[in-house]
């Protein structure tokens, strides 16, 4: 559910509502009983709030798994409390467990608050560092989906002046296995083509502009084609999201650093963005975006982003099941 007092409850019940007419998806909240029937009670042709227990059928509306229950004052939207970080850490949690465990096929996270969750003493930079360290996981990287583009990350939440020396052919070369086994495994894309840009301008100009791609980049690339991964680079940065008849020359991107992929990402896909975490044991997704304390219990989230999240995590785990079932 994500942070009580943010607009998570509105877009789960927002894109409750979509899917209800669609039938993409059955979806279980993990959260706080009251607060989601609150907000239900707010939006129009919202379904029904019913509390729900792991191993029973899910009731028509929408089911609340309740790891708990909030005070009125920790579910004010708007208004965040140190209880309410708790809650949203827990909510993570709980919903980890049940992932683990099969008990669900997908998670789908709602914002959290990273300020509140390291004021109750969960000092994570956010959701993947937690499922990661949860689920055991020493590999993992984030990437941003949208209708158009996909980008996965090298790096992501740190400064820039650090970045280079982050920068190794290792962790280009993890990005690109994990991005690619995503796109066959996840998105039905027998022989994914990953675009793999540059560092710096002009992608290093021959070394003249800096060496991480002489010293980085390309050795990773290069292993990565021995591989039988179409991956091709570096790109140019500023040229790399060109679209040619409206499309990209590739099916997914490797970004170096968080603004390098996300500033293509937000400009063209803002509403409808998707985070995954690649590398998890589970699917894992979120929407782009965070808790929205300024408009939440207002009417006016957009759950566009949600929506996609749930949409694509139960497209992803259809994939694994079906790849299952093949025993591929």
């Amino acid at each position: 559910m994500g942070d009580p007092s943010g607009i998570g409850p509105e877009i789960i019940v927002k894109a409750a509502i979509a899917l209800a007419r669609n039938g993409a998806a059955r979806i279980v909240v993990v959260g706080d009983l009251a607060a989601m029937r609150e907000c239900a009670q707010r939006i129009a042709g919202a379904p029904k709030i019913s509390e729900w227990r792991v191993g029973e059928r899910l009731p028509k509306g929408l089911g609340v798994l309740a790891t708990g229950k909030l005070d009125a004052g920790a579910r004010v939207p708007g208004r965040p409390t140190v209880a309410g970080g708790e809650a949203s850490y827990h909510y993570v949690v709980a919903g980890a467990k049940m992932a683990l465990a099969g008990e669900v096929d997908a998670l789908a996270t709602a914002p959290i608050s990273k300020e509140w969750w390291n004021r109750a003493g969960h000092h994570y930079p956010g959701h993947s560092e937690l499922l990661a360290r949860f689920s055991h996981t020493r590999l993992w990287r984030m990437m941003f989906v949208g209708e158009r583009l996909n980008v996965a990350l090298v790096t992501v939440h740190m400064g820039l002046a650090k970045v280079s020396k982050a920068l190794t052919r290792a962790r280009v070369l993890d990005t690109i296995r994990l991005l690619a086994r995503h796109m066959r495994e996840d998105r039905g894309i027998a022989n994914p083509r990953l675009g793999v840009l540059g560092f710096n301008p002009h992608a290093g100009e021959g070394g003249l502009f800096g060496d991480e791609e002489i010293r980085v980049i390309e050795p990773a690339l290069r292993r990565a084609r021995a591989e039988g991964i179409d991956a091709f680079g570096p790109l140019a940065p500023d040229t790399a999201f060109i679209r040619v008849d409206g499309r990209f020359g590739f099916d997914a991107a490797v970004a170096m650093y968080h603004d390098q992929g996300l500033i293509a990402v937000k400009t063209l896909e803002f509403d409808r963005s998707v985070n995954v975490t690649l590398g998890l044991p589970f699917v894992r997704t979120s929407p782009d975006h965070g808790t929205a304390f300024a408009i939440a219990g207002q009417g006016k989230a957009n759950p566009s982003s949600m929506l996609a999240a749930i949409e694509y995590a139960a497209h992803a785990a259809r994939m694994r099941r079906e790849r299952r079932r093949s025993g591929a």
